[in-house]
C-alpha cells in the first residue's frame, strides 16, 4: 500500500546502507562471509528493500527471527541463503525445506523432532547449531560440567537423519561493552566456544562449513572472532555507539512537520497532566507525531526535535498522535516546515539515551502506520505503508 500522505514518513537511504555494507566487508576481509541481520523487519527499515539491496550487493547469508519473515522475503524475490534464528514449530519443517530456509536449532529435542518432521516429508532441512557460552538464553548449554554432555547431544543432532549440519554459532552477550570484566567474560565467551567446535568437529570428523559468532559488538572490536562468517546487525543500519568511529551512516532518517503555531500566556499548562506550565510568553508548535507512531511517552519534556533553524524542545506529554515543541526561539520556523526526528543530524542514539533505552527498540518501534520511503541517488524509488486496506 502506498501512502500520499504527508504526515510523518521514514525516509530509508539505500546509498546509505550501500556504503556500510562495504565498509563492513572492507573491515573483515574478503575471506570471511557476511550474513546481514535483517530481522524486525530490517530493525524498522524494511526487510524485502533492505535484502534485495544486500542480495544485490553480494551478501552471503541473511538472518530473520522466524519463518513468517523469512516466507515474506522469498515472496519479495529473495533468493539468498537465509537463517532463522528463533523458533519454529516442527509441523513446519516442510515449509521451510520447501523454501531452503536454514533453522536454528537449539537443543537434542528441538533437533529430534526436526528430524523426525524431515524425513517424513521426504528431504533435508539445513541446520545451524546454537550452542550457550554465556548468554543464558538458547542453545546447548556447555560450560563447565556440562561441556562433554553438550558435545555428545551436538554430535547425536548432527547425525540424525533428514538434518545438514551446515553451520555451529553462538551470541555474545557484553561484546558491546569496553569495561575490562565485560572484556573477560567475551573472551571466556569465545575461549569456550571454540573449544566446543574443536570437541565437537574431532568427534564428528568432519569440520563445519560455517562458524560465527560475531554480532555487531564482535564486528566493531574483536577481529579475532570473526571466523568464517559474521552477523552485524544494529552497525549495518548505521545506528549506535560503533557507528561513527567506523564511518557508517544513518540509513533511517524520520521525518515530520509542522501542522500549527499557537502563542501561549504565561502560566498556561501544556497536554494532558498539565506537566508543563509556561513561563513566558510562548509560540509552541504541534507535530504529527506520537506514541502510537513510536514516540516513547518518557521523552515527554525530555528530547528536542531538529527544526530548519534548529533544535525545539518537546513540551508537555507526547500524546497518542502528537506532540508539542517550543519555537519561542526559533521565529523563523512556519506550518508546514519539515522537522527530523531523528537521523543524519540528530542522532537516534541521543534520544534513546534520553529515554534511558537502546537504538535498537527506537527503530523497531517505528510504528506500521508510518511509511517508508526508499530513496537511491537522492530520488524515490518506492515507498511502503503497512496499514491493511
Amino acid at each position: 500500500m502506498e501512502s500520499t500522505l504527508r504526515r510523518t514518513w521514514a525516509e530509508i537511504d539505500l546509498d546509505a546502507l550501500a556504503h556500510n555494507y562495504h565498509t563492513l566487508r572492507r573491515r573483515v576481509g574478503p575471506n570471511v562471509k557476511f550474513l546481514g541481520v535483517v530481522k524486525a523487519d530490517a530493525y524498522g527499515h524494511g526487510s524485502v528493500q533492505a535484502s534485495r539491496l544486500l542480495q544485490e550487493l553480494g551478501a552471503d547469508y541473511l538472518a530473520v527471527s522466524s519463518i513468517d519473515e523469512a516466507e515474506e522475503l522469498r515472496r519479495g524475490g529473495i533468493t539468498m541463503p537465509m537463517l532463522i534464528l528463533g523458533y519454529t514449530p516442527a509441523d513446519q519443517v516442510g515449509k521451510l525445506i520447501d523454501l531452503q530456509i536454514t533453522q536454528a536449532v537449539t537443543s537434542a529435542e528441538a533437533a529430534r523432532a526436526y528430524s523426525a518432521a524431515a524425513v517424513c516429508h521426504g528431504g533435508t532441512l539445513k541446520i545451524h547449531i546454537k550452542v550457550d557460552t554465556g548468554m543464558s538464553r538458547l542453545g546447548f548449554q556447555c560450560a563447565g560440567a556440562l561441556f562433554d554432555g553438550a558435545v555428545a547431544a551436538i554430535c547425536d543432532a548432527c547425525r540424525l537423519p533428514g538434518l545438514d549440519s551446515e553451520g555451529i554459532f553462538t551470541h555474545f552477550a557484553v561484546s558491546d561493552e569496553e569495561d575490562e570484566e565485560s572484556h573477560r567474560y567475551t573472551q571466556g565467551q569465545f575461549d569456550l566456544f571454540c573449544r566446543c567446535i574443536a570437541a565437537v568437529e574431532e568427534k564428528l570428523g568432519r569440520p563445519f562449513a560455517l562458524r560465527h559468532c560475531s554480532n555487531t559488538g564482535a564486528v566493531a572490536h574483536w577481529p579475532e572472532t570473526y571466523l568464517d562468517m559474521v552477523r552485524p546487525g544494529l552497525l549495518l543500519y548505521g545506528c549506535g555507539e560503533f557507528a561513527e568511529e567506523l564511518g557508517l551512516r544513518p540509513v533511517m532518517t524520520l521525518k515530520t512537520t509542522v501542522s500549527a503555531v499557537k502563542d501561549y500566556a504565561p502560566d498556561t499548562s501544556i497536554s494532558y497532566g498539565r506537566r508543563f506550565v509556561t513561563s513566558r510568553p510562548t509560540r509552541m508548535g504541534v507535530v504529527p507525531y506520537g506514541y502510537a507512531d513510536g514516540f516513547f511517552r518518557c521523552l515527554s519534556n525530555n528530547c528536542a526535535l531538529l527544526t530548519p533553524q534548529g533544535l525545539a524542545p518537546v513540551r508537555g506529554r507526547i500524546c497518542m498522535d502528537m506532540c508539542m515543541i517550543d519555537l519561542t526561539d526559533l521565529p523563523g520556523v512556519q506550518v508546514g516546515d519539515e522537522v527530523e526526528i531523528f537521523g543524519a543530524h540528530n542522532s537516534v542514539n541521543d534520544l534513546a539515551s534520553a529515554a534511558g533505552t537502546i537504538s535498537y527498540e527506537l527503530l523497531t518501534a517505528v510504528s506500521k502506520r508510518v511509511p517508508r520511503i526508499y530513496l537511491r541517488g537522492g530520488k524515490e524509488i518506492g515507498r511502503e505503508l503497512l496499514l491493511r486496506f
